[in-house]
């Protein structure tokens, strides 16, 4: 009786059945991704946007608030600091220069050799990634300084001292190196093998193969990674404030204006000098690398280089002699660090690394340096997979998620210096509910992610590009909602990234100076910093021992989050094996 009840019921078309809950469903989905899309537009706005706005007001405004124009700039102008300007500009491009020119021949070697133990060679050109600029710089000043080891040999050079222009530009090549090569490791591994060999079939010997056809092939990553080192260089703190001696540098003028004279009108001025080049240095890196992408052909074979004994022996003595500069630089500093009284006596003891016996916060602040990578490690992974998603797998809201994706890439053009003041104008105004949060941890934590957020957002981008467009719509024709489908499948097959990103976050927090030199307190001290106030007081055997204990604990670190990235792929990634 029941069915004959259910049977003579007036039919309905199912097209207007069927779907009434998975449009209700999927109403439910838009207004979750309206509330995530306007969570992650306010989290970059407070830790990006309104603290660079809070620096540009800064410039223009008096200490009444009242609009000034550009009287702070012509006032700072009027001390003679063209200089700091010159100086920052030219050194920093003279720095590019030659460490660009010396990361193409190792690249070159690595790629287009038979380069013996190249897993090797590459290691070591990586080393400085591990270590502050500082402890580059300290390494420079045990071996070039006036108590150094190889003195007389610089001073053969015609060097007269290693404090001042040239020590910023053996320190900036030493601590860039790494960055350069990579950029260029990747340009070289895509130079296309067919190329390559129709110009031996036309009789071109090596030189003018590589004159011919590899250079010109790689144009673009060698300007992009001479944009990248100049503006790496342009605002670094740590090596011009350790041997940069009375060389006036604009990195080092923002630190004197804002703690040696708390001018932070003036320190506004010099951060936004310094804004002005590396954003135009960004744009031009950004333009630079549309045009790489659009010369990449998906016929290019995979250069393969075949053994040749004199072009192998001599990259095998070129990589040598690169990867003995930069080992030796390092090692000096490490070694120090052991010696009971540099350079008379070298015997190995642990006194320099009783940290409470010096200034810069002691154990303590290498204690709060493990606390801020690791919080900025988990934060900034878990901000930039959700927001990297937003940005390219959520449908619809097309101008929220462009702008989404414009702050989470502006990052990358602001100095660290810059960021760190505008924290200190946004987060300690009087007005602003979130004051409280200023001289703790979490207040570095957010800066240091804000910092380095635009690589990891862009690494997490390039990887969920990668998935098939496929998944969504499977997804949305099995009516599952997107928050099963992100949990069961993208965060899955994300793992490697996440991985690779938690361990830059890692590094990076444990080894930053410039972003967090104004906003540490007396009971966050970090160890980074510490360095600083050590080799300011004149402790510099115990600085180079807090530089290496960094040293090591990047090493360490990346290499724990390594392994456990690797049980989690493991137990996650069985299927790419089947």
């Amino acid at each position: 009786m029941r069915a004959s009840g259910l049977s003579q019921s007036s039919p309905q078309p199912l097209s207007r059945v069927a779907p009434a809950p998975l449009q209700r469903g999927r109403s439910g989905e838009a207004w979750v991704l309206r509330a995530l899309l306007a969570a992650g537009l306010v989290a970059l706005a407070v830790i990006i946007l309104l603290p660079l706005l809070s620096l540009l007001a800064q410039s223009v405004l008096d200490g009444q608030g009242r609009f000034v124009g550009a009287s702070h700039f012509v006032a700072y102008f009027s001390t003679g600091r063209w200089s700091a300007l010159w100086n920052s500009v030219a050194l920093s491009a003279v720095s590019a220069v030659i460490c660009v020119a010396l990361a193409y021949g190792y690249a070159w070697a690595l790629t287009h050799t038979a380069l013996p133990a190249k897993g090797l060679w590459r290691a070591l050109a990586l080393l400085p990634l591990l270590a502050p600029s500082l402890l580059a710089a300290i390494g420079l000043v045990y071996a070039f300084g006036n108590q150094g080891l190889l003195k007389a040999a610089m001073q053969a050079l015609g060097i007269a001292s290693i404090y001042g222009p040239a020590g910023i530009v053996l320190g900036s090549v030493l601590w860039t190196f790494p960055h350069a090569m990579l950029i260029l490791v990747t340009t070289l591994s895509s130079s296309d093998a067919r190329t390559i060999e129709a110009a031996r079939c036309l009789g071109a010997g090596g030189w003018r193969v590589f004159r011919t056809v590899t250079l010109p092939a790689s144009r673009y990553g060698l300007l992009i990674s001479l944009v990248v080192v100049f503006v790496l260089v342009l605002t670094d703190f740590g090596v011009p404030k350790v041997v940069g001696g009375q060389t006036a540098m604009l990195a080092t003028d923002i630190y004197k204006e804002v703690v040696g004279q708390q001018r932070l009108d003036r320190g506004a001025v010099v951060a936004l000098l310094l804004l002005l080049p590396a954003l135009g240095a960004f744009v031009l890196e950004q333009r630079l690398r549309a045009r790489q992408r659009a010369v990449l052909s998906l016929r290019a074979v995979p250069h393969v280089p075949a053994p040749h004994t004199a072009r192998d022996l001599a990259a095998l003595l070129y990589c040598a002699l690169i990867a003995a500069a930069l080992a030796g630089v390092f090692g000096i500093a490490v070694y120090a660090s052991f010696a009971q009284y540099w350079p008379y006596q070298l015997a190995p003891t642990l006194a320099h690394y009783q940290f409470d016996m010096s200034d810069g916060g002691g154990w303590a602040s290498y204690g709060n340096s493990l606390r801020l990578a690791g919080w900025t490690a988990l934060a900034g992974t878990a901000l930039s997979f959700l927001l990297a998603w937003l940005v390219d797998k959520s449908r619809g809201f097309v101008a929220a998620r462009g702008v989404l994706n414009a702050l989470a890439t502006l990052p990358m053009a602001v100095p660290g210096l810059a960021l760190g003041l505008g924290y200190i104008l946004f987060f300690n105004a009087p007005w602003n509910p979130l004051r409280g949060w200023y001289g703790g941890l979490g207040l570095l934590v957010l800066c240091t992610v804000a910092h380095y957020y635009s690589v990891a957002h862009l690494t997490q981008l390039g990887a969920l590009r990668q998935l098939d467009p496929e998944y969504e719509r499977v997804a949305e024709s099995l009516g599952l909602p997107f928050w099963t489908h992100l949990r069961r499948v993208h965060l899955p097959i994300a793992i490697p990234t996440l991985v690779q990103v938690a361990g830059y976050f890692f590094v990076s927090a444990l080894t930053t100076v410039s972003a967090v030199v104004f906003l540490y307190s007396p009971d966050t001290t970090l160890a980074a910093i510490a360095v600083l106030a050590m080799d300011d007081a004149g402790d510099t055997a115990p600085a180079a021992a807090m530089a290496t204990l960094l040293f090591v604990t990047a090493a360490v670190g990346r290499g724990v989050i390594g392994l456990v990235g690797h049980v989690l792929i493991q137990r996650t990634q069985r299927w790419r094996a089947r």
